[in-house]
């Protein structure tokens, strides 16, 4: 089963997802140019958002991303009364006893995404095995012989040093935690394939429906303690921004989200619940405080069907514009309605599909058969009923 997630959402002017060189990211689609926001940029968006939302999921339903685990966990080792130059020693013969290595500067050689109860495991086995892992750092695998080593050597000599027995449980501790976050978006683990996590969740890059016009804010800042009689700006510089309407897209297969979450049905309910609303709350975090965009969304289509995708990108492959009597925002989503009834005429209505809309312009639709059409609140009730049916 596939739930589908549509989203038109206009923006004052901003800079709210910027490229190398501080310029708002944008594309080219259908032959013009396109305003952009990345999907790592709402996925962080989004991931965000989950915090911010106990009632669905607690802390320890989370994951972290980090190159930090040494020092959080030798941080937690030591409040529990553990020297701290020792519990970095563990921790990090703990990590490379599963080949995850730790660089000079004490972070791993990539970011770690862990989920809340994996770490705890992590420590656990930590204080259980205190001994031997402190003895096998302590060993004949010294640091400066690790120093003498080149990176797959240093990694294999870490994992023969530390007994099979403790290995064993350090590799089972990784077992995603059933943190929603990490089961929604997936994890790559180079080092340890086998613990790789394939993503339930699809986000595609927003793409503006209206072709980008970029413009400059040049901008000046006056000292506040310059003489009266002195003038000129103290500092000045230029910014980029525009205002755009985007289309967003996303899909979650739900088995391969209850899958990577040990089939555990109410956590399953509860991470598509989230999914949904910050999905729908989440707002970039680029030059805010400069431009203050918050504008929610003024259209959300969510579609639970069988199988199969419909990205619906392809209803702006020519740019809308706004006219005398209907604005940008309007126009979008009369796009969208009239691309999904040529889809829909093409192919038939989705195969167990379940459409729900919620949208400030209902007069602007007139194709899309929704089974509800309401508020954003009674569409995430619907679409995770439909789900649990």
């Amino acid at each position: 089963m596939i739930l589908e997630l549509h989203i038109i959402q206009n923006f004052a002017p901003a800079n709210l997802n910027r490229d190398d060189t501080g310029s708002p990211k944008d594309c080219e689609f259908g032959g013009f140019r396109r305003a952009r926001i990345s999907s790592q940029c709402l996925k962080r968006a989004i991931r965000t958002e989950f915090a911010g939302m106990p009632d669905l999921l607690q802390p320890s339903a989370l994951a972290v991303r980090t190159k930090r685990i040494v020092e959080e966990l030798s941080t937690r080792l030591e409040s529990s009364g553990k020297p701290v130059e020792e519990a970095r020693i563990v921790v990090e013969a703990a990590l490379g006893a599963v080949g995850l290595s730790v660089e000079n500067d004490g972070k791993t050689q990539y970011l770690l995404y862990l989920g809340s109860k994996e770490v705890q495991a992590i420590l656990s086995l930590c204080l259980e095995h205190w001994d031997v892992l402190l003895q096998t750092a302590k060993g004949p695998q010294n640091s400066s012989d690790k120093a003498k080593k080149p990176g797959k050597d240093q990694k294999k000599a870490a994992k023969d040093a530390v007994p099979a027995e403790v290995k064993n449980a350090l590799k089972s501790a990784l077992d995603g935690g059933r943190a929603a976050d990490l089961a929604l978006f997936g994890r790559m683990l180079a080092d340890l394939p086998e613990k790789n996590t394939d993503a339930a969740c699809q986000v595609a890059h927003a793409i503006s429906t209206n072709r980008v016009s970029m413009e400059f804010d040049y901008y000046t800042a006056v000292d506040d303690l310059k003489p009266d009689d002195t003038q000129g700006a103290d500092m000045l510089g230029t910014v980029e921004f525009n205002s755009s309407c985007f289309y967003r897209y996303a899909n979650i297969d739900i088995t391969e989200l209850r899958k990577n979450l040990s089939g555990d049905a109410e956590l399953t309910v509860a991470a598509l619940r989230a999914f949904l609303r910050a999905s729908i709350q989440a707002i970039p975090t680029g030059k805010q405080n400069s431009m203050a965009a918050h504008n929610p969304p003024s259209f959300v289509m969510a579609v639970v069907r069988n199988a199969g995708c419909w990205s619906l990108a392809n209803a702006f492959l020519k740019p809308v514009r706004p006219t005398q009597e209907c604005d940008m925002v309007q126009q979008s989503i009369a796009a969208i309605d009239f691309y999904w009834g040529k889809l829909t005429g093409m192919y038939g209505e989705p195969a167990g599909g379940k459409v729900f809309v919620a949208t400030t312009e209902p007069d602007s639709i007139s194709k899309i058969n929704a089974s509800v059409s309401c508020g954003v609140d009674c569409l995430i009730d619907a679409a995770v009923a439909a789900v649990e049916a």
